[in-house]
């Protein structure tokens, strides 16, 4: 676990903590499994990652920690940390719009019964 969280995480914490969000309860720094999740949300089981720079050098990375997240029932909203500092309100808008959603099931549907868990558009 890392010693020092970053502003945007520090910020993001200062909303959500005590379930001042929507009355959501989150955690920061979860272990899931070998990896940390930045925050979660066990009722909803969403996993939110805040990124800093070096996440566009560990793409790879991140798709494999998403997936073994996403294996396990959580679902994955990552947003940069530069958007929560400059855009607070559109971020934790989206953060809601996942909160409010249907968790994934568990286990996971087979190929073709997804329906809409998609959280990132496709090209």
């Amino acid at each position: 676990m890392r010693q020092d969280s970053t502003v945007a995480e520090r910020k993001f914490w200062w909303v959500v903590r005590d379930r001042r969000f929507a009355s959501y309860k989150f955690k920061r720094q979860f272990l899931i499994g070998r990896y940390i999740a930045d925050f979660v949300c066990l009722e909803t089981k969403l996993v939110v990652e805040l990124d800093g720079g070096q996440h566009a050098d560990q793409v790879a990375y991140d798709e494999t920690r998403d997936a073994y997240f996403k294996a396990r029932g959580f679902r994955v909203l990552r947003c940069w940390n530069t958007d929560f500092l400059t855009n607070p309100d559109g971020v934790l808008e989206a953060l809601l719009c996942q909160l409010k959603s249907p968790p994934h099931p568990s286990p996971l549907p087979q190929q073709g019964e997804r329906g809409c868990f998609r959280n990132t558009p496709t090209a």
